[in-house]
């Protein structure tokens, strides 16, 4: 143990009350830091894992074209859209997914890709009607590429796949229309004749848009419904990492020359506000390490004021002015490292507790659905929690200790020293 370092810490022992101010302050500054950007990304991360199980990391759809008009073609009953941007002509929908789908399966990034055929309905039980939106859906490849058979909380995918018109329908949805389990609806489009199906399986995705709307048929019932026999709305991809969709997007645009849109372009929206939230927080706790800052600050001001003897008597005994900023910059690291050692376990033992607290009124939906407080575990979250209290605290402990340095033993006999 150095004499700076031996020096610094009776210093520091002998303003007892001030120090457990400072460490206290950073205790809280770097544990509320911990505990705030846990929860932030953990519910950031259960979002993005709740938007890609549903609707896959990569949507496939419009077919590009050379174009420099926007008009509007008929197929079917149904109306494809054509626009133009920056000489492209986005031509909606797929109408030969086969040979996109052996393309895709040539890319080792690519998992699974599910066409999807999408159309509003109108749809009846018998105590109600509403509206709804079919998605027309081969079971087996789009679990490659979904969560669905994880949400399913009555039923069976099984049921579904073996019972001809069978339907998966969500749970708001089915509330509206006061149905259960194996019960029977009409489902058609445009005033066209309706079609029965029977409710094989009831799914809760946590996305209250999705569930209050969607019913989900096999491909061939919905072409049927929607009076498309051939093509497809789009293909719903899934991806060996999801974080590089727009990368992938990119390559499979320049393959397959049709539109693919990443799922951050989907929810830049709320990825904006995930990362507002981020910020604000860490910004509000970061109070806390401001005010150990001050704190150090005033602790070693104070010190410097009541040591002056102490360091004139230094200062006569050959220490050098670079020794004695060692010894007050020492105090604050002893502070600084218990402070940052226990606040990050106040952290962990925090976020713990928290991820353990239930939510009220049974959990939260909207966007995603959740029953306890999510929160997510990072090493990252303790680096820049302690960086910031490193930063804030040393800054804050140079002056006094620059003070202190210029201190000359003959102005402090005679009574000078400034």
């Amino acid at each position: 143990m150095s004499p700076n370092f031996r020096i610094a810490f009776r210093f520091l022992t002998a303003k007892k009350r001030a120090m457990v101010m400072s460490l206290t302050c950073i205790v809280l500054g770097v544990g509320l830091f911990v505990v705030t950007q846990a929860t932030t990304t953990g519910f950031q991360a259960l979002f993005i894992e709740t938007i890609i199980g549903a609707d896959g990391a990569v949507l496939i759809q419009d077919k590009i074209q050379a174009g420099h008009t926007s008009f509007e073609t008929e197929h079917g009953s149904g109306v494809n859209i054509d626009t133009t941007q920056d000489n492209v002509k986005l031509q909606a929908g797929i109408e030969e997914p086969a040979p996109l789908l052996r393309a895709l399966a040539r890319n080792s990034a690519v998992l699974g890709a599910s066409p999807v055929l999408k159309g509003s309905v109108d749809i009846a039980s018998a105590a109600r009607s509403d509206t709804g939106r079919v998605y027309g859906i081969n079971i087996e490849e789009h679990l490659k590429v979904s969560n669905l058979g994880s949400k399913i909380v009555e039923g069976s995918v099984d049921d579904f796949r073996t019972r001809p018109a069978g339907a998966m329908i969500g749970r708001e949805l089915a509330d509206r229309l006061l149905i259960g389990l194996n019960d029977f609806i009409q489902v058609s489009q445009s005033g066209g004749p309706p079609q029965r199906f029977k409710v094989m399986a009831i799914f809760i995705t946590g996305i209250s848009a999705l569930d209050r709307e969607r019913i989900y048929l096999s491909l061939s019932d919905a072409a049927s419904v929607l009076h498309r026999p051939t093509g497809v709305s789009y293909l719903q991809l899934q991806l060996a990492d999801a974080s590089r969709a727009p990368v992938e997007s990119d390559r499979i645009v320049d393959e397959v020359r049709y539109n693919a849109q990443p799922w951050q372009e989907r929810e830049k929206s709320w990825l904006s506000a995930f990362g507002a939230l981020q910020v604000s927080s860490a910004i509000t706790v970061l109070v806390f390490t401001l005010i150990a800052g001050v704190a150090m600050f005033n602790t070693l001001a104070m010190i410097v004021i009541e040591k002056t003897k102490d360091i004139a008597i230094l200062r006569s005994m050959g220490y050098e002015r670079s020794d004695v900023t060692r010894i007050f910059l020492w105090q604050a690291v002893i502070v600084l490292s218990i402070g940052a050692a226990v606040g990050c376990l106040f952290g962990a033992a925090a976020t713990y507790g928290i991820s353990k607290m239930p939510l009220g009124n049974g959990g939260i939906s909207g966007i995603f659905s959740a029953k306890y407080y999510v929160v997510a575990w990072s090493a990252w979250h303790y680096v820049e929690a302690v960086s910031t209290a490193v930063v804030m605290v040393m800054i804050a402990s140079i002056i006094p200790a620059r003070r202190a340095a210029r201190l000359e033993p003959g102005d402090i006999v005679r009574g000078t020293a400034q």
